[in-house]
């Protein structure tokens, strides 16, 4: 039961990672709130997790969608914890192929969902002593790649990675710690989708990873025992970047 009492927040958390994520913390003690736009996978994983599981809808680039789903963890649960930015899209393009229309899409979900899950959380987590922030970027937030992704998936990956730092350098002193997870290629469906074998050769453990080996790194960022942790990257790509 490591988060035994926790409240916690896992935004794109129907499917994928973000559904690994929330089974885990329920297992682990916590309460927890699922946030996404697929409502009928986002129910249906709640019922199933049990009665600590909760879903709602969130759209991750609406300020007023994570006000509400703010109050509803401190309405039903008296605080809020934990804050998993999990939501994300993928683009494939260089950067002469990326439109316009491409490129705010995707920043917008990965980078200003993640910017605006942070600003609403963190006056709740400050009442209340601190918390923990867990932000999903990638390792192509760290490396550049010709091949796996797009250059706005890449950018906006990047821009995590150094969100995160700023929200650890500005608010360690309210307890708050922020943490980013920085995951190689996941056998999930947003990989599926582009999955290719040219990515193979780039991971020397030489297979994708699997969501729970990622949801265990977050649980562990999220918490008590990583409370000396703030502004750090956790890798788990299978070595990708150690090349």
């Amino acid at each position: 039961m490591r988060l035994e009492n926790k409240v916690a927040i896992i935004s794109g958390g129907s499917r994928g990672m973000g559904a690994f994520e929330a089974a885990l913390f329920v297992q682990e003690g916590a309460k927890v709130i699922i946030g996404d736009v697929r409502d009928e996978e986002g129910r249906d994983l709640a019922k199933h997790i049990g009665s600590n599981a909760v879903y709602m809808h969130l759209d991750v680039t609406s300020e007023r969608d994570w006000a509400a789903v703010v109050k509803e963890a401190t309405d039903r649960y008296g605080k809020l914890d934990i804050l998993v930015n999990n939501a994300g899209v993928s683009a494939r393009g260089t950067i002469e192929e990326t439109s316009v229309d491409d490129w705010d899409r995707v920043m917008g979900i990965n980078a200003k969902g993640v910017f605006l899950g942070t600003k609403a959380a963190l006056p709740e987590m400050r009442r209340t002593g601190g918390g923990s922030i867990i932000n999903i970027s990638s390792q192509l937030g760290i490396v550049g790649s010709s091949f796996a992704s797009g250059a706005a998936y890449q950018a906006s990956k990047g821009a995590v990675r150094l969100f995160t730092k700023a929200t650890a350098m500005q608010y360690a002193s309210d307890g708050i710690r922020a943490n980013s997870v920085h995951p190689g290629p996941v056998d999930t469906d947003m990989m599926a989708s582009g999955q290719s074998t040219a990515y193979l050769p780039s991971i020397p453990i030489g297979r994708y990873g699997e969501p729970d080996e990622v949801a265990y790194g977050v649980l562990f960022l999220a918490s008590d025992e990583a409370s000396f942790m703030t502004g750090s990257e956790l890798v788990i790509d299978g070595g990708w970047t150690a090349q």
